[in-house]
């Protein structure tokens, strides 16, 4: 069986991503791209699938690991009975072919060791060829091609390479894996030392621009930091996950696959980015956004693949059994045909919040946008799958409402404040329209609370975000009213459900973990309705459910831990939020004062 979701790390080189096991093992690499077939599979299987591992051969009685600081390299110190080893795990800034380097280390006595590099092209279908060329290893299947180059001597064995080897304190082993096009000739070797230098400097000069003067600035960093790894560079699309059907249940059939850009967690990213003084990269999400978007409004998506593309069929790979055996294993997604109205005011939020921040505006930008608002004038009032992605059929999700009020806001501000061509006034009118029928058939005044959808008795965590849009103010009492409910119908120990899940709505079996981002929308609830200490409490209880390198997935369950797709870009960028709010909060009123509750 492979390792737990949240025994893993992440290494990426800004095109694509590998994760590593405490063990040593890759058992996840999708290469060239993020949406590229697997090359190691073994996450959603075993061993047969497709695995890189370098371990010792007695088993490790402890492990520690962790990424050097503001880095996106791996160090993970593995004692033996005999000794200790270090392994450094990364992949170099993409300048060539994609590339995995791993250097084995000796820290103390004499540990022996055994390498298996036994990789599965085509999601863990395609056994390869091995053979020698020009002092590497290359292993071909189909349309893809590896080669792996290491400084102790390879056994080849159909399908696959191993080396056992011995290690003393000082002395160390280079190992280099790059992929290439199967009809083309292999790459060159490089430096492993130089390479990892380049990799170091790359991703702490990067990390080291962070503006966040605030408290809790290693959390922010290391998810800003996985939030860049998770960026394709290329294009400037941002994945929600590197993943595919890690489930929400083990055991369940709750598994999807993240690594396409939805325009909901990429506008939510672009937040994070610019209140950390990432410009760049907030203009190259722009950009992004600009042309995936570009053709008839109508068409417009919820999420594309990261340079763009639409078509994205949901298919099923019936070899893989699963992570923990929970099938099925999809690529693909179908949420990309569903009508998502909340999308609309994610973008435009985000738009605006881009321009807000000096970023130029581009080229063509606004006729898109003034296009997509127009289109949302005659479709706000339709129902709609909103943002859980339902498949038990579209209703009249409050959220999405909101959002489309969120759309005609920031819309109509942006004519006013940057002086673009636009219909105001029409827009204004429309978004106080929107927000009367929210106030009147999303409201319900007996519970005091909103609800999930007009008409349902059910309350959703989506609704926590209403104040923090700017829908009503903090203190409103329906939005206190909201906070409440769901506190007492979704909230286990500071942990929030996105909905109760046996209500139906999703059209699927009951079963999943603990949201992540939402608990952090409870911890902005909270603070901005003036329960500070209790806002405060709670994200250090969030925070304590990272892994040991700082990483977190998109659900949680005490018993199992972390679930769903890893790392999930969504919950990182939720993480990043909570932390400024709470520390504006702080520099506004001192820790010492009583909260008001």
């Amino acid at each position: 069986m492979p390792a737990s979701i949240s025994e893993h790390a992440l290494l990426g080189d800004t095109h694509s991503a590998a994760l590593v096991a405490s063990d040593g093992s890759i058992d996840w690499a999708c290469l060239p791209r993020f949406d590229s077939p697997a090359v190691f599979a073994a996450l959603l299987g075993d061993g047969r699938h497709g695995l890189w591992r370098v371990a010792p051969l007695a088993p490790a009685h402890a492990v520690r690991r962790r990424y050097r600081p503001g880095s996106l390299v791996l160090e993970t110190e593995l004692d033996t009975p005999d000794g200790t080893v270090r392994l450094v795990d990364f992949m170099p800034p993409r300048r060539g072919p994609p590339r995995v380097l791993r250097i084995v280390e000796g820290v103390r006595g004499r540990v022996e060791m055994r390498m298996e590099l036994a990789p599965r092209f085509g999601y863990g279908a395609i056994l390869p060829w091995v053979w020698r060329s020009a002092g590497q290893l290359v292993l071909v299947g189909g349309p893809d091609a590896l080669a792996y180059r290491g400084t102790i001597e390879p056994h080849v064995r159909p399908g696959s390479v191993t080396a056992e080897f011995a290690l003393e304190a000082g002395a160390s082993a280079e190992l280099e894996l790059a992929w290439f096009p199967s009809h083309e000739r292999s790459p060159n070797p490089e430096d492993p030392a130089a390479l990892l230098a380049e990799t170091d400097a790359y991703w702490t000069a990067w990390s080291g621009r962070v503006r966040h003067a605030g408290p809790w600035r290693d959390a922010v960093v290391r998810s800003l930091v996985t939030l860049k790894a998770l960026t394709y560079a290329p294009t400037g699309g941002i994945v929600a996950a590197p993943t595919t059907s890690l489930p929400e249940r083990l055991g369940g059939e709750r598994n999807w696959d993240y690594r396409y850009c939805w325009v909901r967690d990429a506008a939510l990213t672009l937040y994070a980015l610019l209140h950390a003084g990432y410009r760049d990269e907030a203009r190259a999400w722009r950009d992004w956004l600009l042309r995936a978007v570009a053709g008839a409004p109508e068409q417009v998506q919820v999420l594309y693949g990261v340079a763009g593309e639409r078509q994205l069929p949901e298919l099923i790979l019936p070899w893989l059994p699963g992570h923990a055996r929970s099938a099925p294993v999809r690529v693909g997604n179908a949420a990309a045909g569903q009508r998502q109205l909340d999308v609309f005011g994610e973008l435009l939020s985000a738009l605006h919040a881009t321009a807000e921040s000096g970023v130029e505006p581009a080229a063509r930008g606004w006729e898109v946008v003034r296009a997509l608002v127009e289109l949302l004038e005659s479709r706000w009032q339709l129902p709609d799958e909103g943002i859980w992605e339902v498949r038990g059929g579209p209703r009249h999700f409050t959220h999405s409402k909101v959002m489309a009020w969120v759309a005609f806001d920031r819309a109509a501000r942006a004519v006013e404040r940057f002086g673009l061509d636009g219909p105001a006034a029409r827009w204004r009118r429309v978004r106080d329209e929107v927000h009367a029928e929210v106030c009147r058939r999303g409201y319900d005044e007996a519970r005091g609370t909103f609800t999930q959808a007009y008409g349902s008795a059910e309350v959703d965590a989506s609704l926590l975000t209403l104040p923090l849009v700017g829908f009503l103010p903090p203190h409103d009492r329906r939005v206190l009213g909201t906070v409440r409910a769901v506190e007492r119908d979704l909230v286990h120990d500071g942990l929030v459900r996105r909905y109760r899940d046996d209500a139906h709505v999703d059209g699927l079996p009951p079963g999943e973990g603990y949201f992540l981002p939402s608990s952090f929308w409870l911890v902005d609830a909270l603070a901005v309705t003036g329960r500070v200490g209790e806002a405060r409490a709670l994200f250090e209880r969030l925070l304590s459910l990272r892994n040991d390198v700082g990483l977190l997935s998109e659900e949680y369950d005490p018993a199992a831990g972390l679930l769903g797709n890893f790392p999930q870009a969504f919950t990182h960028v939720a993480l990043v939020n909570s932390a400024r709010v709470l520390a504006a909060l702080e520099i506004e009123r001192p820790a010492s004062a009583g909260d008001s509750t």
